[in-house]
């Protein structure tokens, strides 16, 4: 059988091999510690997992609307509108598998052949293949541990062509933990509207910030220019919940509407079970969060003192998320030229799984992150 191309030239995620390698591992009875996958190792809060069971119970498994439940849809406006000063309603979100749909989605309904997408690097590792995916060039910008792995308008400028279309702004970042300041968004954000180019935000980690920092979001930048600013958020890490698979999607309404008829074609609605956890998550106020949020934080100051006694090591102090991202490349030698090769010593002979730092950049290869 002969497969299209583009299905050809697709690269498989090097985050799930690696977790898949360390469960064959596992399987043969080898202790590993996997820090492959970004993923709380907290059960999902009780109050949440009540409200699906309950949803269960009550026989609530029929198809619901392809944008989400109308509950659901408001609760996340409602988020977007209570924390970040947002002016949406619930015309203004749908409701994805995963906040990963709604970023593919997003790509196949915006991107045309030959469209140029800026991608700060490191990345996490699918955003150049979602553009691709829709006919779209990555256009991937180089940054450095020295400068906190921030882009810049300099750097922008620099990758900024006729084509360019869109820029993939991750903060808290995805896999350097790095996050932007308000000044440093407020600078992006005028830039993408002097330009003329659309920002898609992920904000995935919204709320896992340490430092005392505050929670950001462009939302603001929205309500100015809602043809201008997407963003994309989920309950995965927030509140525990990968497995749920619950995004939602900030937008204009039109824009809205499109990627419903995209979603209608494709996965139509999200388990409705798992829209009904979704909408409790974000209706009921708890401290759930923000007692896994301690934990990372405290976590990631022992990390951080570990990572900084290594002789030669650098690595910016992650402000968010729960990901560090050192350059390792002094310890290379021959037997051990690169991350990967790294990465696959450490999990065969140490019994740690890790993702080498190339699958996350193109112009460096220097790099690990659990």
């Amino acid at each position: 059988m002969k497969l299209s191309e583009r299905v050809a030239q697709l690269k498989p995620s090097a985050t799930l091999a690696v977790s898949a390698k360390a469960q064959e591992l596992k399987s043969q009875g080898k202790d590993i510690l996997s820090l492959s996958v970004g993923e709380p190792d907290f059960p999902t809060p009780e109050f949440i997992c009540k409200a699906a069971k309950e949803a269960v119970d009550a026989g609530f498994t029929r198809y619901t609307p392809v944008p989400g439940l109308p509950g659901l849809r408001s609760a996340a406006s409602d988020y977007f509108n209570k924390r970040y000063g947002a002016a949406s309603g619930p015309e203004n979100i749908i409701i994805s598998n995963g906040g990963k749909q709604g970023l593919y989605n997003l790509c196949q309904v915006l991107f045309n052949p030959g469209d140029h997408v800026l991608i700060p690097a490191p990345y996490w590792v699918s955003y150049p293949p979602m553009v691709e995916l829709a006919g779209g060039k990555p256009v991937i910008i180089a940054t450095s541990a020295e400068k906190k792995f921030k882009v810049t308008v300099s750097d922008l400028d620099q990758s900024l062509t006729p084509k360019t279309k869109a820029l993939i702004l991750n903060s808290p970042s995805n896999p350097t933990g790095v996050c932007y300041t308000k000044e440093e968004l407020d600078t992006i954000a005028q830039w993408a509207v002097d330009k003329g180019v659309l920002i898609i935000s992920d904000e995935i980690y919204d709320r896992l910030v340490y430092g005392g920092q505050p929670s950001l979001s462009l939302c603001s930048w929205w309500n100015r220019h809602p043809d201008k600013f997407v963003i994309v958020n989920g309950v995965a890490k927030s509140y525990s919940m990968t497995g749920w698979r619950v995004g939602y999607t900030l937008a204009e309404a039109d824009l809205i509407k499109a990627l419903t008829r995209l979603q209608g074609q494709s996965t139509s609605n999200v388990c409705s079970v798992a829209q009904k956890a979704a909408q409790t998550a974000l209706s009921v106020r708890t401290g759930a969060v923000e007692e896994m949020r301690q934990a990372f934080e405290r976590r990631r100051d022992i990390a951080m003192e570990i990572v900084s006694s290594w002789p030669d090591v650098v690595c910016p102090t992650p402000d968010g998320a729960f990901y560090i991202f050192p350059d390792v490349h002094a310890y290379y030698n021959d037997r051990l030229p690169d991350s990967s090769a790294v990465c696959t010593y450490l999990l065969e002979e140490v019994g740690v799984a890790l993702v080498p730092g190339f699958s996350a950049m193109t112009a460096v290869s220097a790099f690990l992150t659990p």
